[in-house]
């Protein structure tokens, strides 16, 4: 595995698309907007729909958001939307006009959402309900990440779920719900066949889809600092993330 620390800065979008046509698939929090303590309390400037719907123009639509965020999310975020995109970590998917691709993936049981619920009101966590899955926010608490980790693994063997952590969060998900395969999805589509696919994003939960890019003769660019990710390479920050997407 490769160190952030030791990654190159991923050449120009032209530079990349010579190699043949380009597909980019992004994350959105700490890629394409500023982490914040809480979920709703980012930050999404008003023309960013307008601006990735130019980047999928110059990519002959060839572009998806791919977030651990709801769709329902993205889209109160980005209400102008315009270009394919998967949420709830790459299971529910949508094309750019937005007819879903594939089914709508369930809910979690009730069991389990009540569960970590009372876990957040007893330990002082965030419990944030998705369309298609439940996390809990221990930004307010790091010291008790192992052991909502923990909790979170009990349960999903419980309830035959699958367990996503991240930056201060953990998920649990229906399994099978992974961005690589949004990505694998996407690129069985006409729009997306036959591109070279690049996946940017910042957490762990990108890995697969830094994999998968990587399968298809792609790869993945990371954002920020961590150690241990697959990427191919490395950009600093958000504010350079837009810089090189000429957002």
């Amino acid at each position: 595995m490769n160190q952030s620390s030791a990654l190159p800065p991923p050449p120009p979008l032209d530079r990349l698309a010579e190699r043949g046509p380009l597909a980019l698939f992004l994350d959105f929090d700490g890629t394409l907007v500023e982490l914040a303590d809480t979920p709703d309390a980012i930050h999404v400037p008003p023309t960013l729909c307008a601006r990735l719907k130019a980047l999928a123009d110059r990519l002959d639509g060839r572009l998806a958001l791919v977030s651990g965020r709801a769709l329902d999310d993205i889209e109160s975020h980005l209400p102008d939307i315009a270009v394919a995109r998967a949420g709830s970590h790459g299971a529910a998917r949508k094309h750019a006009d937005g007819r879903w691709l594939g089914e709508e993936p369930e809910g979690l049981p009730e069991a389990a959402v009540q569960a970590m619920r009372r876990l957040a009101e007893r330990e002082g966590l965030l419990y944030e309900a998705k369309s298609h899955g439940g996390a809990l926010h221990y930004r307010a608490a790091p010291e008790s990440g192992a052991m909502v980790l923990s909790f979170a693994r009990d349960l999903a063997k419980e309830h035959d779920l699958d367990v996503r952590s991240g930056k201060a969060v953990v998920e649990l998900v229906r399994p099978g719900a992974d961005k690589g395969g949004a990505v694998r999805a996407f690129l069985e589509t006409p729009a997306f066949a036959g591109a070279q696919p690049w996946f940017v994003g910042d957490d762990v939960t990108d890995d697969d889809g830094f994999s998968a890019c990587a399968e298809m003769g792609g790869g993945g660019v990371l954002v920020g600092d961590r150690q241990g990710s697959s990427a191919h390479f490395a950009l600093a920050n958000v504010a350079r993330t837009i810089e090189w997407l000429g957002l």
